[in-house]
């Protein structure tokens, strides 16, 4: 089962996370290939950490959980606090690490699989990452993420309009792909 992880920074940890950069890469090398995508929220300038991403393999919502809380950080009490959502993901283009992009977060009340995909309307060479949040019997969404390949604050108020509806919390941040390599 695919889960999305994300979790938030806390404040003023910056220092303490690059100390500790090399135990959150090992502990996530551990999980390399069960990884669908990971890296780190940013500010909106791109010079701070604010939170990671991670979309993550696991057999069930209590190893996702356990793979939030065992993450260094997390015990070192850097993040303030993380959630995991069950996820399908829908498409999945390259990604590199050449540039920031934006991650859009679309929460809403609980609906039917059944309604059908929704329409982005985002053209493909925008489009780099989409995952469909659901709820762990995968019945009902609750959600979902995108990844944009843009910091464009014209194309990301366009997409974050189509997408947007009664109900809906969409949240934007910058944020680029992580990992070692």
């Amino acid at each position: 089962m695919l889960f999305y992880v994300y979790a938030e920074d806390a404040p003023g940890v910056q220092d303490r996370m690059i100390d500790r950069a090399e135990e959150h890469w090992s502990y996530m090398d551990g999980f390399a290939d069960r990884l669908v995508l990971r890296g780190p929220t940013l500010s909106a300038d791109g010079e701070e950490h604010t939170g990671s991403v991670h979309v993550v393999d696991v057999p069930d919502r209590t190893a996702a959980e356990r793979f939030a809380t065992q993450e260094p950080y997390w015990k070192a009490g850097l993040y303030r606090e993380f959630r995991a959502d069950r996820m399908l993901v829908e498409r999945h283009g390259e990604i590199g690490r050449e540039q920031d992009m934006t991650l859009v977060c679309v929460r809403r009340p609980p609906r039917p699989l059944t309604d059908g995909p929704i329409e982005l309307g985002a053209p493909e060479q925008v489009l780099a990452f989409t995952g469909l949040l659901v709820d762990d019997e995968a019945a009902q969404s609750t959600g979902f993420v995108a990844v944009l390949r843009t910091l464009s604050e014209a194309v990301v108020e366009e997409f974050t309009g189509r997408v947007a509806g009664a109900g809906t919390t969409v949240t934007t941040t910058r944020w680029c792909r992580g990992g070692r390599h």
